[in-house]
């Protein structure tokens, strides 16, 4: 059997849902993967390393890199690694004889005496870093290359897939948000980053991009170009799922690819999509990218309710609706990885 070739889209958890779920099925329909990544967060470690070091934000590159992992107990151990997150060093750890000598090169962070020094990021500038995230950014600055860079660390970890970011150069997350400031309800203000978007209050009335036309990642093109499947989803909507349609590129590669459209829907509200209804995030795609066409919507029963608004909308991009129990059985609004994979399984192993 011929391997169905499958582009995935998103960023953080939403992204890392749906490989984990494409992994479960993968052995069964023979799936050759590969996730495209936005590149817009400025937030946590994330943030840090673009604001002090340059490059691509490395965190959902990660997430998606150990979403892939592969089973072998040596790359499991190494996908922990990349999860692991440092904590602040304790106030009492020991210091360099250097550093305690005052010797300026006797160690990173400033001197004692320092106003940053103590238990902040001036003491301490692993607190907070998953090693992943600089295992990446000491890839791409030693390789010179983002694509190449995860390339390797794929290697490193055995991913079962491959991971591209949607452009080679970071982008900015803009949004026209009214009622941000719950004081002035009715009025419209610009949030900038991707993080502030994220956890606004406000109504995000409208999305753009900074530079408004970053030059997509020409592998991430090929893959769109000889795809089978254009998976959107789950994610944040906002931060996550639509900056891939904000791209022209990119844009234009999704709406000529022969591959058919997946949309994953998610199963609650987030702060960025606060008063959108299950149909209102379909309309969404619908407004940055009215040329595109989707073939099948994949939602959780219980947390679409009433399905006609949803089948609706789902008609209005060309899109069927398949209703299937995905999230995990605890009814936290999060997506079961197995549950989510035995759900693709018919869907994207069906012929056209």
């Amino acid at each position: 059997m011929t391997a169905r070739r499958v582009v995935a889209f998103g960023g953080g958890h939403g992204l890392s849902a749906s490989l984990r779920a494409l992994r479960h099925c993968a052995p069964e329909l023979d799936l050759d993967i590969t996730a495209v990544v936005t590149v817009g967060d400025d937030g946590g470690s994330s943030g840090r390393l673009r604001a002090e070091r340059g490059g691509l934000p490395p965190g959902d590159l990660r997430q998606a890199l150990v979403a892939l992992a592969g089973d072998h107990p040596a790359t499991r151990r190494s996908a922990g690694l990349f999860q692991h997150r440092f904590a602040a060093a304790p106030a009492d750890a020991p210091r360099s004889a250097a550093r305690a000598a005052g010797d300026p090169d006797g160690g990173a962070g400033p001197a004692a005496g320092d106003p940053d020094d103590g238990a902040g990021r001036g003491a301490d500038g692993l607190a907070g870093h998953a090693v992943g995230n600089l295992v990446l950014c000491g890839l791409m600055e030693l390789l010179g290359d983002p694509v190449a860079a995860l390339e390797h660390a794929g290697a490193m970890l055995g991913t079962v897939g491959r991971v591209l970011p949607m452009s080679r150069e970071p982008v900015g997350i803009e949004a026209r948000v009214r009622g941000a400031d719950p004081a002035a309800p009715d009025e419209v203000r610009t949030v900038r980053g991707q993080h502030q978007v994220a956890v606004t209050t406000g109504w995000v009335e409208s999305l753009r991009l900074s530079p408004t036309a970053p030059a997509a990642c020409a592998e991430a093109l090929a893959a769109i170009g000889a795809a089978d499947w254009l998976i959107f989803g789950p994610g944040s909507w906002y931060t996550s799922v639509l900056p891939h349609l904000l791209v022209p590129q990119l844009a234009d590669a999704i709406v000529s690819s022969p591959a058919r459209r997946l949309v994953t829907l998610n199963l609650a509200a987030e702060k960025e999509t606060l008063g959108l209804s299950v149909a209102d995030h379909l309309a969404a795609l619908h407004w940055y990218l009215p040329e595109l066409k989707v073939d099948l919507v994949l939602a959780d029963a219980k947390a679409v309710g009433d399905p006609e608004p949803v089948e609706r909308a789902a008609e209005s991009l060309g899109a069927r609706l398949v209703l299937a129990p995905v999230a995990v059985i605890d009814g936290t609004p999060r997506h079961d990885p197995a549950a989510l994979g035995a759900a693709l399984v018919p869907v994207l192993g069906a012929d056209r």
